[in-house]
């Protein structure tokens, strides 16, 4: 059956992975994006087939609530998701975060649209001391002011569920990589080595050890779960169920790029930034009850993106 679907941030990077899945199963679909981060160009191919349509607005504007009306679902994927940034200007990520996923609720309560999906974070759980981290790990104490607006996001949905009759699955992601990824660390090292193949400057100590997974799989998997799980509020860790350090995605990228004798350089220190979780892995139990599995580890993850990533 056709269900009319809305994507938040649909032309950006998971977005449009979300769209092309979308699309490929026979859904209506209508993209809203302010274009800061995204680009038609990611869903040229559907807009210009007539499958999906762009409405470029931003959620803390009005005019596209109305978009809304007859919607089953709606994938409110738009977010700042700029770790670093929040710690120069946390009011950025209050307001593009929080404030418009408030609106983006609202919009559905008046259209009576019953069924959201979040796209959350690993960053809610904070610097957690079981690793593998589970749904119910507590306490959950953010270090960073996005994965503090994330987990006034799960909140908000959650009161906003309970409150108005909708259904909402909420997606805790680890490090999601691949084909238009236009920011992170596989993406900064590119770049630092086009500009200087000789050096590679690495944040922190390079011991930072996280779990990766390619974007196909991430939604493959939330949409594997959004069909076989139906409570009010719907809680998920998507990830791979390995990690990798920051030097060995270095060494990927350096003999992908053909480079050798690349000096490493390091910064210092156990983070790369303020905000850094060094070492982040998320248990992915309740997802594979369901019967799903990651179909990819992360180093494979990596080395898919970086080659991706040359070659465009």
């Amino acid at each position: 059956m056709v269900m009319f679907c809305i994507v938040t941030g649909g032309a950006g990077f998971i977005g449009s992975h979300t769209v092309d899945a979308l699309v490929a199963r026979g859904d209506e679909v209508a993209v809203i994006d302010n274009l800061s981060a995204g680009t038609p160009d990611n869903i040229a191919a559907h807009l210009k087939s007539g499958k999906a349509r762009l409405i470029k607005a931003d959620l803390l504007d009005d005019g596209w609530q109305s978009v809304f009306a007859g919607a089953g679902r709606v994938y409110h994927i738009a977010a700042d998701p700029d770790v670093r940034g929040s710690a120069q200007a946390p009011g950025a990520q209050v307001k593009n975060n929080i404030v418009a996923t408030q609106r983006v609720l609202d919009a559905m309560r008046v259209h009576g649209v019953p069924e959201i999906v979040f796209t959350s974070t690993s960053t809610v759980y904070g610097e957690a001391a079981t690793i593998p981290t589970p749904e119910d790990y507590t306490p959950m104490l953010p270090i960073s002011v996005y994965g503090a607006s994330k987990l006034a996001c799960e909140a908000l949905i959650s009161a906003y569920a309970h409150s108005f009759g909708m259904t909402a699955w909420i997606f805790r992601f680890a490090n999601i990589i691949g084909e238009r990824s236009g920011h992170g660390v596989i993406t900064d090292f590119i770049r630092k080595l086009h500009e200087n193949p000789a050096e590679l400057e690495i944040l922190g100590d390079g011991r930072q050890t996280k779990s990766y997974l390619d974007v196909r799989a991430c939604v493959a998997g939330f949409e594997y779960a959004v069909a076989h799980s139906r409570e009010t509020v719907n809680t998920f860790n998507i990830g791979s169920e390995d990690w990798i350090d920051v030097v060995a995605i270095a060494d990927i990228i350096t003999a992908e790029m053909g480079l050798s004798g690349v000096k490493y350089r390091f910064t210092g220190g156990a983070r790369g930034w303020v905000g850094d979780v060094p070492r982040m892995q998320l248990s992915v139990g309740r997802m594979k009850a369901l019967g799903w599995t990651p179909a990819i580890g992360s180093e494979e993850s990596v080395r898919k993106t970086v080659r991706a990533m040359l070659q465009g």
